[in-house]
């Protein structure tokens, strides 16, 4: 497999339009790493590196920005208002009829729904850069940015907040320049280039503080057999066989062929993820601003939140977080499950599966497999979660994480990576990487 795919990469080098777009891509994801060292004004660095070293909690943030908030740069944000927007207008779809009428127009409908994702982009990251600096300042002991706030320095603020919210649209821009003109989604492209940028540094760290090379090699086989079966879960699918009604079409028949309808196992992919990291991180976040608080009482509750979901250091933690992924798992592929409508559009085409009745009756069916192959795939996502917990627990490395969401994208973003240089390699009748 290594060989084949080194041998099908060669060849992919060979064409001159695919070979421009990989070179277009990799320049657009090393200008994208150096606007991710670009440094706000401001910014007391020395108090952020002890912030991050003190905090777990804080590197789920600088996950979706590609490692820029270790830095604070104008880039600090990345691309996670654009991913939440995303996320909310996938919510909103089934939930509001315009939407969803939109979303059934076909090219057109999608547009517009992008467009509309990008305006609410715009609010969410001006929110989003005012309460960063808010959160970081609330659980650093030394202000990280001082003066912020529109109380005392509203000027400051607003231009850190817009400059900012400038950072992440220029790299939404660039997202969409690779995903038009070069090789993958570009979004997703971004957090991986910053995920796997932070790789080295991270291993260097863990050999640098005296860690075990023995627990290291544990770390590392742990980490493969992980990524194996990330990969089989992901790729894992039920395919339902599909009959096609022969039609007559003109003086021509049609249909008659049997195809199938592929059901994934872990339809949610790492979104799941995402929900469950997010509400835990609230309550620390709101108990982060009431650490300083007069009231005794009030300090002891507030230190004990906070402790309990940023230190990320009792089982009561990640058995919360575990369940947390498991129903968001079921929650987020039922909302997808419901906007594909595969039962209607079936019936539309003339396509019906074998013993079961069309319309109502397909859908129940098709209901029935995907939730009990779902069931597998939230068990898998929950375990993939909590990984960090139990890798730390064998082989005591505390330096090195299996940060569940940043394998999720690695793996995804590479195999989809991976078949979109397939399909441009067997359009010239080359052998792809996967064979």
């Amino acid at each position: 497999m290594p060989s084949s795919m080194l041998q099908a990469l060669l060849n992919a080098f060979r064409i001159p339009d695919i070979r421009q777009k990989l070179l277009f891509t990799l320049g657009l994801l090393v200008a994208f790493r150096f606007i991710a060292h670009v440094p706000m004004p401001g910014v007391n660095l020395a108090a952020l590196e002890r912030l991050f070293d003190e905090n777990q909690f804080v590197g789920f943030l600088d996950l979706f920005s590609g490692g820029a908030l270790a830095s604070f740069s104008i880039a600090s944000m990345g691309v996670y208002p654009y991913i939440t927007a995303s996320i909310i207008m996938q919510l909103l779809v089934p939930v509001i009829p315009r939407l969803t009428d939109l979303s059934k127009e076909g090219e057109s409908g999608r547009n517009k729904i992008n467009q509309m994702t990008h305006w609410l982009t715009v609010p969410l990251a001006m929110a989003q850069a005012y309460g960063t600096p808010q959160l970081l300042n609330a659980t650093s002991s030394v202000p990280i940015i001082e003066n912020f706030g529109f109380g005392v320095n509203p000027l400051g603020t607003l231009s850190i907040m817009i400059t900012m919210t400038a950072g992440t649209l220029l790299l939404i821009w660039i997202g969409e320049l690779i995903s038009q003109y070069g090789v993958g989604n570009g979004v997703s492209m971004i957090i991986f280039g910053g995920i796997v940028a932070r790789l080295p540094a991270q291993v260097g760290q863990a050999l640098v503080s005296g860690t075990g090379l023995v627990a290291v090699g544990i770390f590392v086989v742990l980490a493969v057999i992980t990524i194996a079966a990330i990969v089989f879960i992901y790729e894992g699918q039920r395919r339902i066989p599909v009959q096609v009604a022969k039609r007559i079409r003109g003086s021509r028949m049609v249909g008659g062929q049997t195809t199938h309808i592929p059901l994934k196992v872990n339809s949610a992919g790492m979104i799941p993820l995402i929900f469950a990291q997010s509400i835990l991180i609230f309550p620390g976040t709101v108990a982060g601003y009431f650490l300083g608080v007069e009231n005794e009482w009030g300090r002891w509750v507030a230190e004990g939140v906070y402790n309990f979901f940023n230190l990320q250091s009792s089982w009561g933690y990640w058995i919360i977080y575990f369940w947390l992924v498991v129903a968001f798992t079921f929650f987020y592929t039922l909302v997808i499950f419901q906007q594909q409508n595969i039962a209607e559009n079936l019936q539309k085409q003339g396509g019906f599966i074998l013993g079961i009745r069309p319309g109502r009756p397909t859908a129940e069916y098709l209901y029935k497999v995907l939730m009990r192959i779902t069931l597998v795939g939230a068990l898998f996502l929950g375990l993939i979660a909590i990984l960090p917990f139990l890798v730390r627990q064998a082989t005591g490395v505390q330096t090195l994480s299996l940060q569940a969401t940043a394998m999720l994208i690695v793996v995804g973003v590479g195999l989809d990576t991976m078949r979109q240089l397939e399909a441009q390699l067997m359009m010239r009748q080359y052998r792809g990487f996967i064979r």
